[in-house]
C-alpha cells in the first residue's frame, strides 16, 4: 500500500505573511520545511504528500513548486493564485507548466462575505480550472456549507475536495447542522473530502480518538470510502498532537484492507493525478 499525506503546509516563518498564527501558536512560529516533514512521514510509512498553501500569495505558490522539485516524496502542490483576476487564465497557463501543480485553494473561510464563492468573478476563476485539468480545495467552516453546495453545483464536471470535513465544531460536541449540510453536498460526486485538521477544532489538550471517530462516522456515511483521503495538516496539528498520532486515529478508525487503500493513498493518488517519483529521497 502507497501511503499518501494529502494535506500539509510547508512555510519559512515570517510575522507578517503568517499573521493568523497568533500567540496560542507559539509552537508554529518557526520554519517548517521539508526535512523536518520527512522525518514524520517516513516513521509513519507515507511515501507521499501533497503541499497545500498557506499564504494568499503566488510566491508562496512558487516557494512550494521549487520545494516539490528538489523533494521527490512531493507529489504535488495546491497553490494559490487570484481566482478573481481577469487575467486568471493567464496565471493558470504558467503554473500549469510546472508538472507538479495539481490545483488552487482560497482561504473562503476568512472571507468577510460567506457567500464571496459566489461572486461572479470568483465563479469565472473556478470554470478555467477544467481547461487546466486543476482541482479545487473548499477550505470552509460549518457555515459556508450551503453556498459551497451551490457552487459545485454549478460546476459538475470539476473535481472539488472538501479540507478537513469543512471545520465542525468538535470541541463543543456539535453535530448539526454540519452533518445534515456535509450530506447533501456529498449528493454530488464530483465531490471528496479530507479526513484532516479535525484535532484542531477538538479540545487541543483533552481530545480523544472514540471522540474524532464520531465525526468521521458522519464523514463515511456520507461520501463513502471512494471520495475519501487522509491528511495531517501538518505543521498546524501540532497543536493538539505529532503527525503520527493524528494520523493514526483515522487509520484505526478503517479496519478493512481495501478501505485503507484506498483512504490513506489510491483516491489521493486519483483524485490528484498523482504519480511516485523514481528518484531516491535525499535529504
Amino acid at each position: 500500500m502507497k501511503k499518501i499525506d494529502a494535506h500539509h503546509h510547508l512555510w519559512k516563518y515570517s510575522p507578517v505573511e503568517h499573521a493568523w498564527i497568533n500567540d496560542e501558536m507559539s509552537v508554529l512560529k518557526q520554519d517548517y520545511l521539508p526535512k523536518q516533514l520527512w522525518e514524520e512521514m517516513s516513521k509513519s510509512g507515507y511515501k507521499g504528500c501533497v503541499a497545500v498553501q498557506a499564504s494568499q500569495t503566488e510566491q508562496e505558490t512558487q516557494f512550494l513548486l521549487q520545494e516539490a522539485s528538489v523533494n521527490p516524496f512531493i507529489l504535488g502542490v495546491v497553490g494559490w493564485v487570484n481566482l478573481s483576476n481577469s487575467s486568471i487564465k493567464d496565471r493558470l497557463q504558467y503554473f500549469s507548466k510546472f508538472s507538479d501543480f495539481k490545483g488552487v485553494r482560497h482561504v473562503l473561510q476568512d472571507e468577510e462575505d460567506d457567500q464571496f464563492m459566489l461572486r461572479e468573478e470568483f465563479l469565472r476563476g473556478i470554470a478555467a480550472l477544467k481547461e487546466f485539468d486543476l482541482t479545487y480545495d473548499i477550505l470552509i467552516f460549518p457555515k459556508h456549507l450551503p453556498f459551497a453546495k451551490e457552487l459545485v453545483a454549478k460546476f459538475p464536471e470539476q473535481p472539488f475536495v472538501i479540507d478537513h470535513i469543512a471545520k465542525p465544531e468538535i470541541k463543543d460536541g456539535k453535530f448539526e447542522p454540519w452533518a445534515s449540510d456535509l450530506k447533501e453536498i456529498a449528493h454530488y460526486p464530483n465531490v471528496m473530502c479530507k479526513l484532516s485538521g479535525m484535532v484542531t477544532e477538538a479540545d487541543w489538550k483533552q481530545w480523544t480518538k472514540e471522540e474524532l471517530h464520531q465525526y468521521i462516522q458522519v464523514v463515511v456515511d456520507a461520501f463513502g470510502v471512494d471520495r475519501l483521503m487522509i491528511g495531517s495538516d501538518w505543521p498546524v496539528c501540532k497543536l493538539a498532537g505529532e503527525y503520527s498520532e493524528v494520523m493514526q486515529v483515522v487509520e484505526d478508525f478503517f479496519t478493512d484492507a481495501n478501505d485503507r487503500k484506498k483512504v490513506m493513498g489510491e483516491n489521493a493518488m486519483s483524485f490528484y493525478n498523482l504519480t511516485l517519483k523514481k528518484q531516491e529521497v535525499n535529504i
